[in-house]
């Protein structure tokens, strides 16, 4: 399930991919307008921005922007700093891999095997979507 961090970010995400022009966007403003607790929103953006995604300015006229553009900001990457890994189970992960503490051999593990197809067609969405196919 989605967690309400990562449905959050996303949603921050695409309020300011909607601005053109770029300019840094008040904390309050984008709460209000999307619905979500500001001293959450809090984290989720500084998350964002230590990663690379946002650009913060201070003082009158400051707020959060994006650093890219919606176009080069790929939902895989949005999914990976804000939810952690991809994959459902870790014996699948390609960046967060552990091996089951349960399961002798991992090639003929049912559930290892339909976890792997899971993470694929997972990984194909959100590889082939930005948040400029969001917006």
């Amino acid at each position: 399930m989605l967690s309400k961090k990562t449905k959050y970010g996303i949603k921050a995400l695409t309020y300011l991919a909607r601005h053109k022009d770029n300019q840094p966007v008040q904390i309050g403003v984008i709460a209000e307008n999307e619905n979500i607790s500001q001293k959450f929103l809090e984290s989720i953006l500084l998350t964002l921005r230590k990663n690379g995604f946002l650009g913060s300015k201070k003082g009158k006229g400051g707020g959060y922007y994006l650093r890219k553009d919606p176009k080069d900001i790929q939902m895989a990457a949005i999914m990976r700093i804000l939810e952690g890994p991809i994959a459902m189970v870790p014996c699948v992960s390609l960046n967060f891999y552990e091996k089951c503490d349960d399961c002798p051999d991992e090639t003929l593990c049912a559930v290892h095997n339909l976890m792997i197809e899971v993470r694929d067609s997972t990984l194909n969405i959100f590889n082939n979507k930005s948040l400029a196919d969001l917006i």
